[in-house]
């Protein structure tokens, strides 16, 4: 016979509770109440009506998953400037939810070894998983086996045995042609970075895609060199004089973009009438600050950091994951892409 006892007097239900009320295992009970699908109706009902018995919400969920953890979770950056670190931040204590599980940000400054000391120290003390950012999309090397759950986000482990959590670059170059296209263009240039790094090799990829399935090609060769303002107005002026019949502008950064918009006045060519430009990454000082203000891929950072907090959860409720997990990103339409009337 199942007891039906109320958690006790003065004390507040857990997850812990209401697995014993409903004669399943915490797990089952954590993915009941989050509405997994792969809990049967009659268990779902069943651990439900006991949460309802024992007057448990499922906004105490963070706590009680952690009972007999230390409610503590390490975010391992090597971001220097946080441009990336901090809307991932933001994500996971969303995820997480406020006050309930404890963040520990310790920034390793792109240094091994002082990554190497930040790691002992979040182990030292007892955090419950760790989330490693990196400050680019390229595969950084794995921490190797931990005594806890590791997620990856933004740049990928090197160890498909890892789990990563990366935003899809390739999609977001697709994107960024459609949205030109849609636009009314058909004469559309490239203007990315370093080619070095995979966000640039990734996001020229997606631009062939979209091009190739509109039957179009890209005017001229994609142009690469470094991710400012100063290369993007020298590249816009040599695509431009070699190429005046552009009326599109694929940028691999906002930075890139914003140069790009400089030359374009410069020159007399109006934006968007003449030439459209789309940058990437969407950094809103520069995006809504830019002569028109610049539409932009967004690399949908925060719901990064939300999925990699709940990868860590789940790696805590015993689901095991590998591989990588490409994140959507979005399109943010401002005035640089105006499609013609």
């Amino acid at each position: 016979m199942v007891r039906t006892e109320s958690a006790g007097p003065g004390r507040t239900a857990t997850l812990s509770d209401v697995a014993q009320l409903a004669g399943v295992s915490i797990a089952t009970a954590s993915k009941a109440i989050n509405g997994r699908d792969e809990v049967a109706p009659a268990t779902r009902r069943r651990v439900l009506e006991a949460a309802e018995q024992l007057s448990f919400t499922p906004n105490q969920l963070a706590r009680s998953l952690l009972a007999g953890r230390t409610g503590t979770v390490g975010l391992l950056t090597s971001d220097l400037e946080g441009r990336f670190v901090i809307p991932i931040l933001m994500g996971a204590e969303d995820a997480f939810g406020a006050g309930q599980v404890n963040v520990f940000l310790c920034d390793a400054r792109g240094d091994a070894i002082r990554e190497q000391h930040h790691l002992k120290a979040l182990l030292n003390r007892r955090v419950d998983g760790i989330i490693v950012v990196g400050r680019q999309t390229d595969p950084r090397p794995s921490l190797g086996t931990l005594p806890v759950p590791v997620v990856y986000a933004y740049a990928p482990s090197d160890d498909q045995n890892d789990l990563s959590i990366t935003p899809d670059n390739r999609a977001g170059g697709r994107l960024a042609v459609e949205h030109l296209i849609s636009c009314g263009r058909s004469r559309i240039a490239h203007i990315s970075g370093d080619p070095a790094y995979a966000a640039a090799r990734d996001r020229l990829l997606g631009v062939r895609d979209g091009l190739q399935a509109a039957g179009l090609e890209l005017v001229g060769d994609a142009m690469f060199s470094v991710w400012s303002e100063h290369w993007g107005r020298d590249a816009a002026a040599l695509l431009l004089a070699q190429h005046p019949e552009v009326d599109g502008i694929v940028c691999g950064s906002d930075q890139i973009a914003r140069g790009v918009l400089d030359t374009l006045r410069d020159l007399g060519r109006s934006v968007p009438e003449d030439v459209a430009v789309i940058g990437y990454d969407n950094w809103e000082v520069l995006a809504t600050n830019s002569r028109p203000e610049l539409t932009s891929i967004d690399a949908n950072l925060q719901q990064l950091g939300r999925t990699a907090a709940k990868r860590v959860f789940t790696a805590l409720d015993d689901e095991q994951r590998s591989g990588t997990e490409y994140q959507p990103v979005r399109l943010v339409i401002r005035g640089s892409t105006i499609p013609r009337r």
